[in-house]
């Protein structure tokens, strides 16, 4: 088996590529060593030392290194690390927990939408869903629909994408201009 990396547009995260997939359905990111108790591949990558953000997206794993730690000997341990895992086919999650299940961010950074822009709000996740995650994966990441209120649609971006300096203009630029363009109601996109 041999296991590709990819740069992403953020300098402090990878994209490794097993050649195999990864998720089934969905996406899911662990952003902390507690969150990654769930599963055994997440936990190991924590276990370096040196990594603050692990992504499993359906074909690839995001790392992402702590400040100031050394990609040269840390690529070399995730890529063991990833080895280990897909050649003795463990489970991603650890069984019996709810691990595999997709779970919406907290209710606290969802937006309340009037019912009225029912129709605008099936554009929107039309365009994240067909337009913008596909490129977002590309870059190791993915985003999540937070909601739309008064014109404005609210993202978080995961993964990769999560910290990246070009996030702002990804959000902005490239995001909110595609929005703009295909759906007249929306005047602005913010990170939520």
């Amino acid at each position: 088996m041999f296991i590709e990396t990819e740069t992403t547009p953020n300098p402090a995260s990878l994209k490794f590529l097993p050649g195999r997939s990864v998720m089934s359905a969905g996406t899911r990111e662990f952003a902390s060593p507690e969150a990654a108790e769930a599963s055994p591949l997440a936990q190991a990558i924590f276990d370096t030392g040196e990594v603050v953000n692990v992504f499993f997206g359906s074909d690839f794993v995001s790392v992402t290194a702590a400040p100031g730690a050394d990609w040269g000997s840390l690529k070399s341990q995730v890529v063991a690390i990833l080895l280990d895992h897909f050649v003795s086919e463990a489970p991603l999650f650890t069984p019996g927990t709810a691990g595999e299940i997709s779970v919406p961010m907290d209710d606290e950074m969802a937006v309340e939408e009037a019912a009225e822009d029912s129709e605008i709000i099936a554009q929107i996740n039309e365009l994240l869903e067909t337009r913008v995650r596909p490129a977002v994966a590309g870059d190791g990441g993915d985003i999540a629909y937070r909601g739309f209120k008064d014109g404005v649609v609210y993202l978080t971006l995961q993964g990769a994408c999560s910290g990246c300096p070009s996030s702002t203009a990804t959000l902005k630029h490239g995001i909110e201009g595609l929005l703009k363009h295909y759906v007249p109601e929306v005047v602005e996109v913010r990170a939520a």
